[in-house]
């Protein structure tokens, strides 16, 4: 994939670690597929693992998503971080994450189960009641988990610091 350089470097994210932090606080991705020179662009929620440095997400086991994946499983996604609307100013403070990578099925239950549960622990407020509810034998065979393993990651960020500075110099 061609890379394009920031036209803005001052509001680039080079830190993996704040793009890692940026990450793990988020809930939603939204992820750009195509298949037959037709884009689709979907937001999931996500959990991240940081061992793998791979995203998983949960979907039915039939569907649009999944006949995109297994056409072209080559994926472009984002994370935004929003920090609202900076009046007067005609900016909007955020972070994004932005990453490319390749998305696979996954068909192994014992991967399937970790997803799930590490997708519980992030999103659910009682989680050991959801494992109960979600994680029973037949259950799963209903879930299809989508693993995205990252190539690259990029960020960009707009601080509501910039009200506190000279702001004509910084636009």
């Amino acid at each position: 994939m061609e890379h394009y350089h920031n036209r803005r470097p001052e509001r680039a994210i080079t830190d993996l670690q704040e793009i890692l932090d940026i990450i793990n606080r988020q809930r939603y991705m939204t992820l750009a597929l195509c298949k037959d020179h037709n884009p689709y662009l979907v937001t999931v929620t996500y959990v991240f693992d940081f061992e793998k440095y791979s995203f998983y997400f949960h979907c039915a086991t039939k569907g649009r998503k999944l006949d995109y994946i297994e056409a072209n499983p080559r994926v472009y996604g984002q994370i935004l971080e929003d920090d609202g609307y900076m009046d007067g100013m005609c900016l909007h403070a955020f972070k994004t994450v932005q990453f490319t990578g390749t998305a696979k099925i996954i068909i192994d239950e014992k991967i399937k189960r970790r997803a799930l549960s590490m997708l519980i622990e992030k999103h659910e407020s009682n989680p050991e009641r959801s494992r109960e509810r979600f994680m029973k034998q037949g259950k799963i065979e209903k879930t299809a988990i989508i693993e995205i393993e990252v190539y690259s990651f990029s960020g960009k960020k707009i601080n509501r610091s910039l009200l506190d500075s000279n702001v004509e110099n910084k636009i």
